[in-house]
């Protein structure tokens, strides 16, 4: 059995951070689930690109106000507490916080926990097959 508290996972080496969002990352690969989970905070007044070309993520917010833009439509959908969306067909997008963001985020592949967006908003292929 795994248990983690939010508490002991901020400011550990599971809790990474990049300019526009930081995200505790309880579950990762390295824990042979089969799918990481992560506690993720968009920060309030950022827009994130972000492409999973190499993973499937579903997003649930608990917190704030926002939207999601997918780049090669420009359809935007809101994002508020209770909202879900899910990124089936590898979308590349751009999340919008208006206030602060809280997000309970799934990935298959599970995530090492070392990844941050590269400058197309991808997490690279190295890490999806790392150890």
């Amino acid at each position: 059995m795994i248990v983690r508290t939010l508490e002991e996972i901020t400011d550990s080496p599971r809790d990474t951070k990049a300019p526009t969002w930081c995200s505790r990352r309880f579950l990762l690969k390295s824990d042979g689930v089969g799918f990481s989970l992560h506690d993720t905070l968009i920060y309030p007044g950022t827009e994130t690109l972000i492409w999973y070309r190499n993973h499937i993520e579903a997003v649930y917010c608990i917190e704030g106000e926002g939207e999601v833009e997918v780049t090669e439509t420009g359809t935007i959908y809101p994002i508020r507490a209770g909202t879900l969306y899910t990124l089936n067909g590898h979308e590349r997008h751009l999340l919008r916080a208006k206030t602060q963001l809280r997000m309970i985020c799934v990935f298959n592949p599970p995530l090492t926990g070392n990844e941050v967006h590269d400058v197309q908003g991808v997490y690279p292929l190295e890490a999806v097959n790392a150890q």
